[in-house]
């Protein structure tokens, strides 16, 4: 593939990806072997699918451990492989490092306890995937690369002294829990659902446009209309860093929502919102957002 394509972009840690990317499925032609990226973020994951999507790249596939996860790695394959090939052996590239807290430290420990431990142990954020947290411990899953040193290491931290940590295959990641409902076809309110664990093919994400009405914009109530649950629902939700703005993390509830922002509720979609349409009668505001689906 030639390389002047990077010359369309112009944010140099946006080049440096792509190039990275153009390196891996260089390898994965010439060498007949399977490449993976690194765990990209949401904005890097949209980077990347539409550059691919470009450049008409299209044996790979997206994964990050289950269908719903922010952060996923890109694995290309040689064209004598196929997607069902690499799936059979997505185990070689990711696992899983579970933590299993005694009774003692049971609901103490939030997403940012876990990715803290793991990045104070000198570990690159990008080899680290989504963490899937319970009260009585987490998930994290990882690139394979970097399994024994957290197993040999992570126990040494004084918060994880007493805890059991052990490696898991991927397939045997901890059931992906919803409490809030997104509709008549989605998530029920008090019911729980296990999420796909499968891989992405290299479709481009499609999205639903839709409308809503508010009687404001703080974060609470744009994000609990989104996800169709209550606000108190969506406070307990966002207390668990699981509600991004424009890929960070926001706890504040009171944070104005704008016209461009983009919206992550972890386990319930992603929405950006397109346009401040106006105002009701009422005085209450309508928003178009569209969803990605």
């Amino acid at each position: 593939m030639n390389r002047e394509v990077l010359n369309d972009y112009k944010n140099k840690d946006e080049k440096m990806l792509l190039a990275e990317v153009l390196d891996k499925i260089e390898n994965t032609n010439n060498r007949n072997k399977i490449e993976h990226t690194d765990f990209l973020d949401l904005a890097q994951n949209e980077l990347v699918q539409k550059f691919l999507n470009k450049q008409k790249v299209e044996n790979y596939i997206k994964y990050g451990g289950f269908n719903e996860a922010e952060r996923k790695m890109y694995i290309f394959y040689p064209e004598k492989f196929n997607e069902q090939v690499v799936e059979k052996n997505l185990s070689s590239i990711v696992q899983i490092i579970r933590i299993e807290l005694p009774d003692d430290l049971i609901g103490k420990y939030t997403h940012r306890d876990y990715l803290g431990a793991v990045m104070k142990l000198g570990v690159k954020r990008e080899k680290v995937g989504d963490i899937i947290v319970e009260n009585n411990g987490a998930d994290i899953i990882i690139d394979k690369e970097i399994t024994k040193f957290l197993e040999q290491n992570l126990s040494e931290l004084t918060r994880f002294s007493k805890s059991t940590i052990t490696v898991e295959d991927i397939q045997n990641l901890r059931n992906v829990e919803v409490y809030c409902r997104l509709g008549a076809s989605g998530w029920t309110a008090g019911r729980k659902y296990r999420f796909r664990r499968n891989s992405e093919r290299n479709v481009e994400e499609k999205k639903e446009e839709i409308e809503i009405i508010l009687a404001s914009l703080r974060l609470d109530n744009v994000a609990s209309e989104l996800a169709r649950c209550s606000r108190s629902k969506i406070i307990e939700i966002m207390n668990t860093e699981r509600v991004f703005v424009n890929f960070q993390v926001e706890t504040k509830k009171t944070k104005q929502i704008k016209e461009g922002d983009m919206i992550t509720i972890r386990g319930k979609g992603r929405f950006f919102i397109k346009e401040i349409i106006g105002q009701t009668r009422s005085g209450r505001t309508i928003l178009k957002v569209e969803k990605f689906v």
